[in-house]
């Protein structure tokens, strides 16, 4: 039945069909809060109230690779339609057997065995969503080379500015060149620094010294980590083992 499987959408409601048969297998969102049913198109799909289902098929997933190095996120729909097509199996987060891996049977099983309050149902089985996966084929290794870019600027000084040293939303700052452009500054990593608009304003088209002004931590190109591939600003505490630095404690190659 797994490797028959493959999502689709459908009147805001998402369907899991057989690829043979087509034959649909409705999946609904179910939460500790009553649900609406209605027919629709000829089958029956349910809708559930205060979290859509939308929001909940897009909550981040963690990518591993064949070697358990962490690449990227995808979305929980993409994370089932991976696994059903037996492209990636889920990494456990939780219970005696951690880090115990399934495929599609096995995790059904234990969605049975261990629900939670969030679970993906159907008119006959219900899953957990996954929050960590891991592929079955790919192995490589992300570029080590960070793509320099906005947001990655802010990424690497974690959205402080560097000359005031205060965390700001993405949207309350800019990207100051330490030595202006105006001045033979040039557009790259060891001349970029995160600024607020306050700093950025005052500091205009001065040399650090002259406007005694200077960056927090000297501007460097970053070396690759997972942290660059993975962009979530809440990431789950299931992927802190995957993301830490101290890893290979834990038997994880990378």
């Amino acid at each position: 039945m797994a490797a028959l499987l493959k999502l689709c959408r459908c009147e805001g409601s998402f369907l899991l069909k057989r690829a043979v048969s087509d034959e649909p297998i409705i999946l609904v969102i179910v939460f500790r809060t009553t649900t609406v049913s209605c027919l629709q198109g000829g089958g029956f799909c349910a809708k559930a109230l205060g979290q859509s289902m939308e929001d909940v098929l897009h909550r981040s997933v963690l990518v591993l690779n064949r070697n358990w190095q962490p690449v990227q996120t995808c979305t929980a729909r993409r994370a089932v339609h991976l696994l059903s097509i037996g492209h990636a199996r889920v990494v456990q987060e939780d219970g005696e057997e951690k880090y115990e891996t399934h495929d599609f049977d096995s995790w059904l099983k234990f969605s049975l065995h261990t629900p939670q309050p969030l679970m993906i149902h159907s008119v006959r089985i219900a899953l957990r969503v996954p929050k960590i996966i891991v592929l079955a084929l790919y192995d490589k290794i992300p570029s080590k080379d960070v793509t320099f870019s906005r947001r990655n600027v802010f990424w690497r000084d974690q959205y402080t500015c560097q000359y005031c040293f205060q965390a700001f939303a993405e949207s309350d700052l800019n990207l100051d060149h330490v030595i202006p452009r105006q001045k033979g500054g040039k557009t790259s990593w060891e001349n970029i620094v995160t600024s607020c608009v306050k700093c950025n304003t005052r500091k205009g088209n001065k040399l650090p010294h002259e406007a005694n002004m200077h960056p927090r931590n000297k501007p460097v190109a970053p070396r690759w980590k997972p942290d660059f591939g993975i962009r979530e600003q809440q990431q789950d505490e299931a992927w802190a083992t995957f993301l830490s630095p101290n890893r290979d404690r834990y038997g994880m190659a990378g």
